[in-house]
């Protein structure tokens, strides 16, 4: 499906020795030289800079009023709306930034405006309605007589919605961080970090971090309010910049660090004691402490919009953040963790898919990936978008064509109409490359790296080769090509505690500021097993993750690991190297790498001679191979590398070359076997004939190890396996029959004639060169 990966290994700058000096007061169990390189290559490169970014503490703020007159329209309008008893909407958005931004003014406006009667709160409906605002929900608030809707995480570019509810008497105020429109919409006011320097330390707020101050700024405005303290905000905040991949710099990072400190504070309180329980029992649910980012990023953002990919409305989102009723909370939290589960499992079916239609494009010819299916659900195309983009190295849009009967509270549209999400790679921006296009689109709305759009279906076949024809244009003939990025060179006896806190230094990790990737150089992986993960309910959902034990020549010990959304038989067998992120993992209380590519050894490169020395006649019929007294053959298919090693050293004592000359296998079916094996053992007891050992495993066509299994299993159906003399001899005693023991134990033996199967297979396709460097 993808292209063959291009790794990129940043270049390590030896840092001065009073920069590492510096990073050791922050790492004394450690020598910092790690965390050294990775800030100097970061660009944090002085004391000021260092201190402000490691302690918080040491960070100046920027006033909310650094967004000048707007910043003042907004809070004015605010108190000339409490003034008036004036009724208010918050209108948020769906994912997790814009619900954690709705639940920030939800509780921050909620303390100068009476909840549910003053105030309520508006979240469209992902599977009926796009971003931002519409007609129809306009006119429900209108009905409600609402007069001023206060926007977050959405409304920049809704010009005619802005201009259609002021005709009905509703001021709106955008705060937002999405692009900015050509000209000023007709608001009260518009908070846009956009419209900043883009070297300002708030450019980059998410729309939770624009809700924020916002509140912030009504804070300082109206200090003799009783309020609750401001960094009661500051977990929803880092939730929802975490979980919308903004640059964590600046004021970002600020935020991020200190909610992340009221996220583990609140968890670490007990459950009837915690100030937000819909948080601390999703965090129970995915097992994680609230102590990481990634905690957040691969724990509750997925989950918070899980419930609109699968469900549309996600309105009850916010009141799984903010109520402080425990029993409540805990079931809006089982809801969500179910529709997680079920995102999880609609992702995989549809990433297979995906791959299926892959397989029928010419990538060398294609630079924007455009597929469509009608039975995809929009709600998880971004995220398989996004996996495809990442695995191709190539911009990706995939479309649902499915005809949906729900009423559109849009512009009546002229025919059926395909929608979907767009995902794109570093290089291009994605929201130019389709906005060209816009003749072509209905809708469209999103940032360089993620977008929305619809577009009549009779135009997608134009749409697709006017965005490729543009791309390829603008690349100029450079070819696009899937890459991983490395910061740093690690062995496996430099994994664990002390390089896990040393690189916790850079945590907050986002975009600017990713997670180290670790390079792993000669490695190879032990005692490799995947599953299914389950859901809370303990059902299988088809999502598989792959845990290991990887090892190299700097230390005796293993180091575990996992990777999510592979098999094990994907793991190369033999040395290779790879790219791993260290993680701790609070459930089962270890440190860990989450494996994020792999490849054979790329440093053991074969001489002519190494490769020369080992003949390879695999598949050959000639049966005149095995007469050359010079050359040492093999036709039996080996199962381990050992077997291997062996007959090489074999050769190597006689000065034989060695050749290796097996078939392919054609392999019995594991329960064809296991029935074979049981009407052996049924003949034999019905016959008192024997049989020896070498004629069984003939027979199966299986190894010593796996039959002895086979053995184990008869025991428990009322066979008894005796050696006399050479031979094997069978009886039956139906009194001795253990059936659920005897299904675990056959369950067993199945087991370990695929994974013998599996690796005939291999070493019947492996490559002579990975052969050469394994055996010697």
């Amino acid at each position: 499906m993808s292209e063959q990966q291009q790794w990129k290994i940043t270049a390590t700058e030896q840092p001065p020795n009073w920069f590492i000096e510096a990073v050791k007061q922050h790492t004394p169990a450690s020598s910092g030289l790690h965390a050294a390189q990775l800030l100097w290559q970061r660009k944090i490169k002085d004391h000021q800079q260092l201190a402000a970014f490691i302690n918080h503490k040491a960070y100046q703020t920027a006033s909310p009023f650094e967004f000048g007159q707007e910043m003042h329209l907004a809070v004015a309008r605010l108190q000339q709306a409490r003034h008036a008893g004036e009724k208010i909407a918050i209108w948020g958005d769906f994912d997790a930034d814009g619900i954690t931004a709705t639940s920030v003014l939800w509780d921050g406006l909620g303390l100068f405006f009476a909840q549910n009667t003053q105030l309520t709160f508006y979240i469209p409906n992902r599977l009926k309605e796009s971003h931002g605002l519409n007609h129809q929900g306009i006119d429900n608030l209108a009905q409600q007589d609402c007069k001023l809707i206060v926007t977050c995480d959405t409304g920049s570019t809704n010009i005619n919605e802005i201009i259609y509810a002021k005709e009905l008497g509703i001021d709106v105020i955008v705060t937002d961080h999405h692009t900015l429109p050509e000209e000023r919409p007709a608001v009260a006011a518009i908070i846009n970090p956009r419209y900043l320097p883009s070297e300002h330390q708030l450019f980059h707020l998410s729309g939770v971090a624009v809700a924020y101050k916002l509140i912030e700024a009504l804070y300082q405005t109206l200090p003799d309010v009783p309020k609750h303290p401001l960094t009661d905000l500051l977990d929803l905040v880092a939730i929802g910049l975490i979980a919308d991949l903004v640059q964590l710099s600046g004021d970002c990072r600020y935020l991020a660090q200190v909610g992340i400190q009221r996220l583990q504070a609140d968890f670490k309180q007990p459950p009837a004691a915690r100030r937000r329980p819909g948080v601390g029992r999703l965090l129970e649910l995915c097992q994680k402490s609230g102590d990481r980012p990634t905690d957040i990023s691969f724990g509750l953002g997925p989950r918070i919009n899980a419930v609109s990919r699968i469900q549309g409305d996600a309105s009850f989102c916010v009141e799984l953040l903010t109520s402080r009723d425990i029993q409540r909370c805990h079931e809006l939290a089982e809801v969500t963790e179910l529709a997680n589960a079920r995102r999880k499992s609609l992702q995989k079916d549809v990433q297979a898919q995906v791959g299926q239609k892959l397989t029928q494009l010419d990538l060398s010819t294609t630079s924007v990936i455009v597929l469509e299916d009608a039975q995809w659900p929009a709600g998880v195309l971004g995220l398989v978008a996004g996996q495809i983009a990442q695995e191709t190295g190539r911009p990706t849009i995939l479309l649902s064509t499915e005809d949906t009967t729900s009423p559109q509270p849009l512009a009546p549209s002229p025919s059926f109409l395909a929608r979907g999400s767009a995902r794109s790679i570093n290089s291009v921006d994605l929201y130019q490359l389709v906005k060209e296009q816009a003749h072509l689109l209905h809708r469209f709305g999103g940032h360089p790296f993620a977008a929305g759009l619809s577009l009549p279906i009779e135009n997608i076949p134009l749409f697709t080769a006017a965005v490729n024809q543009q791309l390829r244009q603008s690349l100029g003939g450079t070819t696009l090509t899937p890459t991983v990025q490395a910061d740093l060179t690690v062995t496996v006896a430099d994994l664990g505690k002390e390089l896990f806190l040393e690189l916790k230094l850079l945590e907050p990790c986002g975009m600017g500021n990713p997670v180290p990737k670790l390079l792993i150089q000669n490695c190879w992986f032990d005692n490799a097993w995947h599953r299914n993960q389950q859901d809370s309910q303990g059902k299988k959902v088809q999502y598989i993750k792959t845990d290991f034990d990887i090892r190299d020549d700097s230390s005796r010990s293993p180091f575990p690991g996992i990777w999510w959304g592979h098999y094990k038989d994907e793991l190369p067998i033999g040395r290779c190297d790879c790219i791993a992120e260290l993680d701790y993992n609070t459930f089962k209380k270890r440190y860990e790498i989450r494996l994020i590519a792999v490849r054979p050894a790329a440093n053991l490169e074969l001489t002519t001679q190494q490769s020369t020395s080992i003949l390879d006649w695999r598949n050959q019929k000639d049966s005149t191979l095995s007469l050359n007294k010079s050359v040492l053959t093999i036709q039996d298919c080996p199962t381990n590398w050992d077997d291997l090693r062996a007959w090489w050293k074999r050769s190597l004592y006689h000065q034989q070359q060695l050749a290796i000359a097996w078939s392919k296998p054609n392999h019995q079916p594991p329960n064809e076997i296991w029935l074979t094996l049981v009407g052996i053992a049924k003949y034999l007891n019905r016959t008192n004939h024997t049989v020896t050992r070498v004629q069984l495993l003939q027979k199966l066509g299986i190894r010593d190890q796996t039959l002895f299994l086979g053995f184990k299993a008869l025991k428990y159906l009322g066979f008894t396996v005796k050696l006399q003399d050479h031979d094997l001899r069978i009886n039956h005693n139906p009194k001795n029959i253990s059936t659920t023991l005897a299904d675990n134990a056959a369950a067993k033996f199945l087991a370990a004639i695929s994974e013998e199967q599996f690796q005939r297979k291999y070493f019947a396709e492996v490559p002579l060169s990975t052969i050469a460097v394994m055996i010697k």
